[in-house]
């Protein structure tokens, strides 16, 4: 009598990579190590002490519960965008338009609150966030049509409607959501009743928990439904999902709905839970960064949550590293990237 399959063994082949087979933890290890031997010789040649920047960075991410808080607020646009980007690079479509759709999620959460009938409260919260979802999945829709209708490659088309998103932004800063007499660009405060809730003593708002709830659920979704079967299928090969029936176009679809809608809702809690106006300019970079988390995630959903920990920690710390040793703003880019690329290159293996 046959016994039955190891289901746990199975288990563990879902995910990108195991632990016991590809020796993560000792290469993440290494990596780490590295880039902090990098980053001590840069520290060393502009003149400073790099056991001193070390503690400083240290101090800066997790040296009280408001430098925690502090590093959680820098990680919720991050967790947003990187998980659903990690859904798209599944299926083997490449949106690099994330500053642009979190932009987007900012516009539909300002005008929903500033536009609100009656006293803003909960309701309008509620409703703030979902339209900057919708924004954010609508301007993701744009630049899908404009790859699947015109033929434009995605990498071309999401990145131009990013500087797109920029302009427009500006525009209606500088009309119907702009504040008379301001000294730049933003719009009016917005009312306390739709700031999002914040968390005691560490002082950060729920936006990077509601990240964390929906990575988890995109994750099920990629793993244990026939959408996420489809998509899985799709990133490995167009061919064999054509011959199974699968509409590329449609999945391509899907995924970009998702994909710029996470944005959007990372714009959204940007708006109501720290800078609680619109501001412009408040998107950029933002969605270079989630293509790290999501790469930093081996393109699992639910990885990415640490994978944005870590960049929003390393990004506090680093800025914290600048204000107390003085160390160049641009040596701080330079350290983070570079650890960035040694992580990545830890994590990430051809499939």
């Amino acid at each position: 009598m046959n016994k039955p399959a190891n289901t746990g063994a199975v288990q563990l082949s879902r995910l990108p990579f195991t632990f016991a087979r590809d020796h993560v933890i000792w290469r993440i290890g290494f990596a780490l190590a590295m880039s902090l031997l990098s980053a001590a010789i840069l520290i060393l040649l502009s003149g400073k002490n790099p056991l001193e920047a070390f503690w400083a960075m240290l101090a800066g991410a997790f040296g009280s519960p408001h430098q925690i808080g502090v590093a959680l607020n820098r990680t919720s646009p991050y967790l947003f965008a990187g998980a659903g980007l990690a859904l798209c690079f599944r299926a083997g479509v490449i949106n690099m338009g994330s500053d642009g759709q979190i932009a987007m999620g900012g516009v539909g959460a300002c005008a929903a609150v500033l536009f609100w009938p009656g006293e803003a409260g909960l309701l309008a919260s509620i409703a703030a966030l979902l339209a900057a979802a919708i924004c954010g999945g609508l301007w993701a829709g744009v630049a899908t049509a404009i790859h699947l209708g015109r033929r434009v490659h995605e990498v071309l088309a999401t990145l131009l409607l990013n500087f797109v998103a920029l302009l427009l932004v500006q525009l209606l800063l500088s009309g119907a959501l702009g504040q008379p007499g301001a000294g730049f660009l933003q719009s009016p405060l917005m009312p306390r009743g739709v700031w999002l809730p914040r968390v005691p003593q560490f002082d950060f708002h729920i936006g990077v928990l509601i990240a964390a709830g929906l990575a988890a659920i995109i994750s099920f979704v990629l793993w244990r439904t026939p959408l996420g079967f489809a998509i899985r299928v799709a990133g490995k090969s167009r061919r064999a999902a054509a011959y199974a029936g699968l509409s590329a176009p449609g999945i391509t679809w899907r995924v970009m709905l998702i994909s710029g809608a996470m944005a959007g809702l990372g714009g959204g809690t940007e708006i109501l839970g720290l800078h609680h106006r619109l501001i412009e300019g408040f998107s950029s970079g933002f969605g270079f960064k989630a293509v790290t988390v999501a790469l930093l995630g081996a393109l699992e959903p639910a990885v990415t949550i640490p994978g944005a920990l870590f960049v929003g920690f390393l990004e506090a710390g680093a800025q914290a590293m600048q204000r107390q040793i003085g160390v160049p703003s641009s040596l701080v880019t330079v350290i983070e990237a570079i650890t960035m690329l040694f992580i990545l290159a830890a994590t990430v293996r051809r499939t």
